[in-house]
């Protein structure tokens, strides 16, 4: 497989949208089920032996080391825990072994990517009424990305029913020391998307705003902004 041409960017503000039940500003969920303190500290030990973002930043996962992520910068868990919580079969630009920060250029397209996944996903088990919160986080990017934007060689790499050739195309990239890929979104016609291999590379994360995407009985979400934080 050819290696795609790079592409110098200084991206700004791009936009990962995340279940905001995962944004809980250090304070754990585990907290909410415990009877007591004893019974907090084994679901915490529970927690530690089969969290995969523990067991990699203890360097005991094998897709990524603990030199590879990230420490006390803010929402360094969010960052690791992107690149250590894989899909179990993968997504476009990454295997099941090792996660990788998707992100896109607007906000729009990222909610319409993160909308037709879940909307899949409630398809599968037939659950059409649904409303969740996701926040926006947002990180800026520089330096040379390789760049398959306007590359008919690599249209198997957008395949919007396969991963084969896309993941083929990461798992070399990878290998070659790659920082990550820009490419066209798949789900939102016009839009960019970014994907970053290195978690050190993702930079200066801020949360941004919150989204409720609501389901009912349609195929796409309803989304609206519920808040804004301050920068």
């Amino acid at each position: 497989m050819t290696i795609p041409a790079t592409t110098t960017i200084r991206q700004l503000d791009t936009h990962r949208l995340v279940p905001s039940k995962y944004s809980n500003d250090g304070d754990s969920v585990l907290g909410r089920i415990a009877d007591d303190d004893d019974h907090l500290q084994a679901i915490f030990e529970l927690d530690h032996a089969t969290n995969d973002r523990l067991l990699a930043e203890n360097n005991l996962l094998p897709g990524i080391g603990t030199e590879e992520l990230v420490f006390g910068i803010p929402y360094y868990r969010i960052v690791n825990a992107v690149f250590t919580h894989a899909h179990p079969h993968g997504s476009r630009l990454n295997g099941p072994d090792r996660g990788a920060w998707y992100a896109a250029y607007e906000v729009e397209t990222a909610q319409t990517e993160v909308g037709w996944r879940k909307s899949v996903e409630l398809a599968e088990i037939d659950w059409p009424d649904e409303s969740m919160t996701y926040d926006d986080y947002l990180a800026d990017f520089g330096g040379r990305f390789h760049d398959i934007r306007e590359d008919a060689q690599y249209v198997g790499c957008l395949d919007p029913d396969s991963y084969v050739a896309s993941q083929a195309l990461a798992a070399e990239l990878l290998r070659e020391g790659s920082p990550g890929l820009i490419y066209p979104s798949v789900r939102h016609s016009g839009g960019t998307c970014l994907v970053c291999f290195r978690p050190a590379l993702v930079g200066n994360v801020r949360k941004s705003a919150r989204y409720r995407f609501s389901w009912s009985g349609s195929v796409g979400p309803e989304v609206v902004l519920e808040q804004t934080y301050a920068q």
